[in-house]
């Protein structure tokens, strides 16, 4: 087997996140081929061959699967957002409750009570936040605004019929591509490093139909002056919208990286917050915050979170990587006090302001890396929640965490693969898995929610 090597096979299964396994008889391997699902015959090219292992890049579909649906979305297989939508709901359930039970069965040890998968309340216009960028549609090509192509760095894909988001998103959209086309003002381009318009944040609250726009741009010319800003502002205001705009802004940002950074941001409509409503509560989000994306699938996540923790009553509960503070206070109302540390001082003053909204004086919350912050707390828990981003826990935080020796710890992750590895050393230092399940918050995508509750082995 050579790269470049052009073959035909079936889909057997699919790893997570999105790796199909394909049978070559005749060259009695499995080759890894990304993007497909189980049942499709598909043809591929070998594009890395290492240690033994073969991956392959997908060409074509020859036969669909038996289980494929068409897709809803006219973007799908172009757009590298979703990656399930040609499959039923009930077909995507089963194989991400698969993936995750598989590797979890691998990571843990000794028995423990596996709960199956609970679904999003809702399967299309679920996103209460969207990051679009501008780039081209093809090298050199018009001005575009939207997701990344399946595969490319480059190359941009209008999506302006997206179906996780809701109408409101697209007009929004459909609107600040027009605005920026007319300005004739370039893209910033990620290799070169020159141009202006960067990206589109779009944050819509579910309960409460708030919404905030931010555009980011670098800051070579003057958003006002040069590229008309307040033409985009009146044009987003005759918007006839289901929700409300509840504040537009501007964000400058020159880092090289392609990502969305606050640099300075300036209000130029309204304010630079909104609320969203959770298990009735009240939250306030700024723009560049943690909030969960999925709201309804949130309200699922946390009532599981709040049944893992149990009976709190005159218990101190550490919330770690707390972001807006949303399952700090959820627990709140039945514990003695609660600490959350996060690192953005953002989402931090939220979680304060949110407390406050609540009228919960229980709540503390510490802005700064959890792996130093959690030296200076002067608290002793009864219990820990911990929900890291993607990469988990690092692992000298994690010594910290364990050190605490609390009863119970529950364990919110948004990738397996972090969680599968911070179980070994959480299992390794005295802790064992008594339940676990996950949550569906991103339907159409190969991205599942686990909780995890664990306690403390006793000492023989």
């Amino acid at each position: 087997m050579k790269n470049g090597q052009v073959y035909e096979g079936i889909i057997e299964s699919v790893d997570f996140p999105n790796k199909g396994k394909v049978f070559l008889p005749e060259e009695e391997r499995y080759v890894i081929v990304k993007n497909g699902i189980p049942g499709q015959k598909v043809r591929f090219s070998v594009n890395k061959i290492r240690k033994g292992k073969a991956e392959g890049r997908l060409l074509e579909v020859l036969e669909p699967s038996p289980s494929e649906i068409a897709p809803s979305c006219p973007h799908f297989g172009q757009c590298g957002g979703c990656t399930y939508q040609n499959l039923p709901y009930e077909e995507q359930l089963k194989m991400k409750e698969a993936q995750v039970k598989a590797m979890m069965d691998e990571a843990v040890e000794g028995d423990y009570c596996w709960e199956g998968i609970m679904p999003s309340p809702v399967k299309e216009a679920y996103r209460n936040k969207m990051e679009f960028s501008f780039g081209d549609e093809y090298k050199d090509g018009p001005l575009a605004l939207g997701m990344h192509k399946r595969g490319s760095f480059h190359d941009i894909v209008n999506v302006m019929e997206c179906r996780i988001v809701d109408e409101d998103y697209r007009k929004i959209l459909a609107c600040t591509l027009g605005f920026a086309r007319e300005t004739g003002l370039p893209y910033y381009h990620r290799m070169r490093h020159i141009g202006y318009f960067r990206h589109l944040l779009v944050r819509k609250a579910v309960k409460t139909g708030e919404i905030l726009i931010d555009i980011v741009t670098t800051t070579e010319h003057n958003f006002i002056e040069e590229a008309g800003g307040n033409q985009w502002v009146s044009q987003l205001l005759s918007l006839e919208l289901d929700g409300k705009i509840a504040g537009i802004l501007h964000t400058k940002n020159d880092s090289l990286a392609d990502v969305v950074k606050d640099d300075g941001t300036e209000i130029l409509y309204g304010q630079d917050f909104f609320y969203e409503e959770l298990l009735g509560l009240k939250f306030k989000i700024t723009p560049f915050s943690f909030f969960q994306t999925n709201s309804l699938g949130a309200e699922v996540l946390y009532e599981k979170t709040r049944e893992y923790i149990g009976e709190t009553k005159d218990k101190v509960l550490f919330d770690l990587y707390s972001g807006t503070g949303t399952i700090a206070q959820i627990v709140a109302p039945v514990a003695k006090k609660v600490v959350g540390v996060e690192i953005v001082e953002e989402a931090v003053e939220a979680a304060r302001e949110n407390a406050a909204l609540n009228g919960l004086d229980n709540c503390t919350f510490w802005a700064g890396d959890v792996l130093k912050v959690i030296d200076e707390l002067g608290e002793v828990p009864d219990v820990i929640i911990l929900d890291p981003p993607r990469d988990g826990v690092h692992p000298k935080a994690l010594e910290k965490i364990t050190n605490f020796g609390v009863e119970r710890m529950v364990y919110i992750a948004c990738k397996p693969t972090s969680l599968a590895r911070d179980l070994e050393m959480l299992q390794g230092r005295g802790y064992r898995v008594e339940r676990m399940g996950c949550v569906d918050l991103f339907p159409g995508t190969v991205h599942v929610e686990t909780v995890v509750l664990m306690s403390r082995v006793k000492d023989k």
